[in-house]
């Protein structure tokens, strides 16, 4: 059984402006859920301090949740630079909340890695580069925009990286449903990818062109469970897709079982 995480929008972005993050960590550990994925972008800018989300982090641990923590920030800015700015602050919100990952956006990655600024960040900060260090995950992920949703954006950072004698330093996380609207085959990207993936966004898309949304996969979702058969199967998965408000605990509790064996 792999690990599963329930990102916080699950249970509707609503409900999580109305209650806060903490409010929806019992039900996400009576559904069975390893872990909780935190976005920073469904929180007041006073939740996101590090009093706030160290508070948060002990009530997600209290129900034995291991923590996300998401930003939409990018690891690099329009112009192609690393931003810097922007992976200090998303490792310290990690680091207040306990996380054992951190997930951003790729953002306007270009060709060069900056591999030794990236590396120097990542030790200065504390987070974990390969086996090394003990502090949060940084991971990228695969956007639905053009920018920071290509594949070959993926496939020339992770290359970079290796040219650089920086392999491993970061890794990925793989959303499946992302790859379909900047028109990615995401069979092909899993290919491809595999090697860097160690989180796993799991849900279908419903709709056409611009009108595309996240959906409950079913049972039978073809996409889906070809790409788990070609990405790693210990890293953990994300639901990020909506349970059905009507029998949230009951579709939140099959979601996980189901994910958990898929």
């Amino acid at each position: 059984m792999a690990e599963v995480a329930i990102v916080a929008s699950a249970f509707g972005a609503q409900s999580i402006w109305r209650d806060g993050h903490a409010a929806w960590s019992i039900p996400a550990r009576r559904a069975g859920a390893q872990a909780f994925e935190v976005r920073r972008e469904l929180m007041e800018d006073a939740a996101a301090v590090p009093e706030a989300l160290l508070a948060l982090g002990t009530a997600l641990a209290r129900e034995g949740l291991w923590r996300v923590w998401s930003t939409p920030d990018s690891l690099y800015d329009d112009a192609g630079a690393l931003d810097e700015t922007a992976l200090r602050a998303a490792i310290a919100a990690g680091r207040a909340l306990g996380a054992r990952i951190v997930k951003l956006q790729l953002g306007g990655f270009a060709g060069e890695a900056h591999a030794a600024r990236l590396v120097a960040v990542l030790e200065a900060c504390g987070a974990r580069t390969g086996d090394v260090g003990d502090g949060p995950r940084v991971v990228v992920e695969n956007g639905q925009l053009e920018q920071g949703g290509r594949l070959a954006q993926f496939t020339g950072l992770f290359n970079a990286l290796r040219d650089s004698g920086a392999a491993g330093v970061i890794g990925m996380t793989f959303d499946i449903g992302n790859w379909q609207w900047p028109g990615e085959p995401p069979l092909l990207a899993a290919a491809a990818l595999a090697p860097h993936v160690e989180y796993i966004h799991c849900k279908a898309v419903a709709g056409e062109g611009a009108r595309r949304f996240a959906a409950a996969p079913c049972d039978d979702d073809m996409t889906l469970r070809a790409a788990l058969a070609l990405l790693p199967t210990h890293v953990p998965r994300g639901i990020e897709f909506p349970f059905d408000p009507a029998r949230l605990d009951a579709d939140a509790a099959h979601y996980v079982e189901w994910l958990g064996a898929a």
